[in-house]
């Protein structure tokens, strides 16, 4: 439905339908927090009696109300919703919250019972939030059509978008504990209607938001969820914790890349191309939004560390490592002046660690030195409780050191009761400060993410635009797939019996590699069906036989077509190159070590397709198989560009073809000019 998702967000009236006078009803709790809220627009309530709660009156009938009024919030039972909707849309309410639950989560009758109230809000264009759901909150607006325990969160730029309404309900109480706040939260609970995808840019469209963050079970249509994040990203940043990483996901298909392409490498790859940062817990989730709330972003990934104590310094030195970011050399000038000003036992040298007698000046001018060099693209600076000074006296210092640099500083700050009211004060002025340096590392690595997700001179989400025809018959063979997209493969024969072995061995010329050729046996490395090397008639003749043998004690029941006949490239690297097609995010690319050894070394990286160049040498570059392109010792040098081109045209031919479910390159054989493909294995839909 076209139906504008507006009244969600910025109502001009709300009806609370099920409003109640009993305080230890939902209805009441939904009543008072909308009146509590601030809400300035027009406020109704809609109840099976007479009445007045909150000092309003209380409407039985729907159609009494006086406008305006354009949202909804249901707490009625659960049988009687599909007409309660049918009755706003009446009145001309087109935005529903149905807070009730005993839906889809309840099981089958739930699961009718709530597609009957989508057919009855799609028939009169009635938009629905929920059901199961705990509704919205607006903190600028302001607005709270939830039933949760007052006060309101915090004013803040953290939209929060959430499948789980117990979970807003403890983040919002943990998130007042940590001093910080929220721009909208919305709870989506079954997503009859509405979905993540559908409030995306809604949340993002609002100014008072600077940071959005996802909390899912789940994604409605993978695809429309990419279309859309790409376009949101670029504005704001995306936080995403996707939960259920290890329910089985896709069954392992028979290929390499089927086997190896879970749905959790499709969400990776789904987030990665649409600029969404994927977090690996709760705390890191908001941790993350946090710094992108409130912190400019680093020019580089080159931190600096700053420190009263050695052993946290070296403990944020690993964790800057672990988040991908480096220790910057600092430059001869600062260390001169680092030197000049500290104690001759202070260390200078990245990390800077003053020693215990700290004052709150030094941790100012030493914050400023490193701010002001030039290879420092941010800083960690820890803060333990100081021996001989007040915690919240250094917290006074710097924070007018960092506000005069457009670089990243987060707070590590230890301890409890001595540095409380230091963490007053750095809440106060919006610097976010993290109880221990991993967090504030991962954090510090977030904000590297974004901004070179910002800084890529190509949008990888823009299709391919590699040429391929328009239509191909699943008749034709997997090398004629590849070729037709400009891929090149070995010539290659199928000899049924050995007199066509003679014929094309002879054609093809010396040496030759023969390979089994049977549906049935797809490895054909494990049961000895490759033959390499052959440099004569006789020899293939030999082979022929050999390779008929081993087929036939391997597989007694495998149907074989004959042997491939191929001429024997030269020696260079092997990759794997391939597609599966998720049932989600569409067709995904994979890349890694080919041969026999992908399964056991799962050197492998995955992307959505279509690729253009400069997301396919991202994702190359992603695994030993790629860096080693460039030459690794006694191993020389190949052609990076071509194993590139070779995806993405390839990743043309899997988002151009549905029918393509898989296809498989293994190996793709990299020489010092160019790439064939030595082994192509395609699987269509039925």
């Amino acid at each position: 439905m076209d139906t504008s998702l507006t009244p969600f967000f910025q109502p001009l009236g709300v009806v609370v339908i099920g409003a109640s006078t009993s305080p230890e009803k939902l209805g009441y709790g939904v009543a008072r927090n909308l009146i509590a809220s601030g809400y300035r627009g027009a406020i109704h309530f809609v109840s099976q009696k007479n009445g007045e709660l909150f000092e309003r009156p209380l409407y039985t009938n729907l159609s009494d109300l006086p406008d305006p009024v354009d949202l909804a919030i249901l707490i009625v039972p659960t049988q009687s919703t599909p007409q309660t909707i049918e009755d706003c849309a009446k009145r001309g309410i087109k935005a529903a919250i149905i807070v009730s639950s005993g839906f889809r989560e309840v099981g089958a009758a739930g699961a009718a019972l709530e597609q009957q109230c989508l057919d009855v809000a799609r028939k009169h264009g009635v938009r629905l939030l929920g059901p199961n759901c705990i509704g919205t909150l607006d903190t600028h607006l302001p607005l709270d059509t939830t039933f949760l325990q007052p006060p309101m969160p915090a004013l803040g730029g953290i939209a929060f978008v959430s499948h789980s309404g117990a979970f807003c309900a403890a983040i919002i109480d943990w998130a007042r504990g940590q001093g910080f706040g929220f721009s909208r939260i919305v709870s989506l609970g079954n997503q009859a209607d509405v979905n993540e995808t559908d409030v995306l840019p809604e949340v993002a469209e609002d100014d008072h938001t600077r940071v959005i963050v996802l909390y899912l079970e789940s994604i409605s249509n993978g695809i429309r969820f990419v279309q859309t994040a790409c376009e949101v990203t670029r504005e704001k940043p995306v936080i995403a914790l996707k939960v259920g990483r290890f329910e089985s996901g896709q069954k392992a298909a028979a290929s390499h890349t089927g086997a190896l392409a879970g749905s959790e490498a499709a969400f990776d790859a789904a987030f990665a191309k649409a600029g969404v940062l994927r977090a690996d817990t709760a705390e890191q989730m908001f941790d993350w939004a946090r710094a992108l709330e409130n912190c400019p972003l680093p020019k580089g990934r080159g931190m600096a560390i700053l420190t009263n104590a050695g052993g946290p310094g070296v403990i944020a030195a690993d964790s800057l490592e672990t988040n991908g970011l480096l220790l910057s050399q600092l430059t001869e000038s600062t260390l001169k002046a680092l030197s000049a000003y500290l104690p001759s036992s202070a260390s200078v040298h990245n990390p800077v660690d003053m020693l215990a007698s700290a004052s709150p000046e030094a941790y100012a001018t030493c914050l400023e030195l490193l701010l002001q060099d030039e290879k420092v693209d941010g800083v960690l600076l820890i803060l333990p409780p100081p021996p001989m000074f007040k915690t919240e006296e250094v917290a006074e210092k710097i924070i007018d050191v960092i506000r005069k640099f457009d670089k990243p500083v987060l707070i590590a700050l230890m301890g409890s009761a001595l540095v409380e009211e230091a963490g007053k004060i750095f809440q106060r002025a919006n610097i976010p400060t993290y109880p221990f340096p991993e967090r504030a590392a991962s954090a510090l690595g977030a904000l590297a993410k974004r901004r070179e997700f910002l800084a890529s001179e190509t949008d990888d989400h823009k299709e391919s635009k590699t040429p391929g025809p328009d239509s191909l018959k699943q008749n034709l063979s997997a090398d004629e797939w590849i070729r037709a997209y400009g891929i090149q493969t070995a010539p290659i024969k199928l000899a049924r019996n050995a007199n066509e072995v003679n014929t094309f061995a002879s054609d093809l010329g010396f040496p030759i590699v023969m390979k089994i050729v049977s549906p049935d046996i797809l490895h054909k490395s494990d049961m000895g069906g490759v033959l390499l090397n052959i440099k004569s008639i006789q020899e293939a003749q030999n082979g022929y036989t050999l390779l008929m043998e081993r087929a036939g004690s391997a597989r007694p029941d495998a149907k074989i077509e004959g042997v491939h006949i191929q001429r024997q490239i030269p020696e260079g690297q092997e990759v794997i190159i391939g597609a599966v097609r998720d049932p989600l995010f569409g067709p995904l690319m994979m890349f890694g070590s080919g041969g026999i050894e992908v399964e056991g070394l799962k050197d492998v990286a995955f992307a959505l397709a279509p690729l253009n160049q400069a997301g396919a040498r991202e994702m190359i570059r992603k695994t030993w198989a790629g860096r080693k392109l460039k030459g690794f010792r006694s191993i020389p040098p190949v052609d990076e560009e071509s194993v590139i081109d070779a995806l993405v045209k390839l990743s043309a031919l899997v988002h151009e073809h549905p029918e393509v479910l898989e296809i498989e390159i293994n190996p793709l054989r990299v020489l010092g000019r160019g790439a064939v493909a030595l082994d192509v294995r395609v699987k269509f839909s039925a």
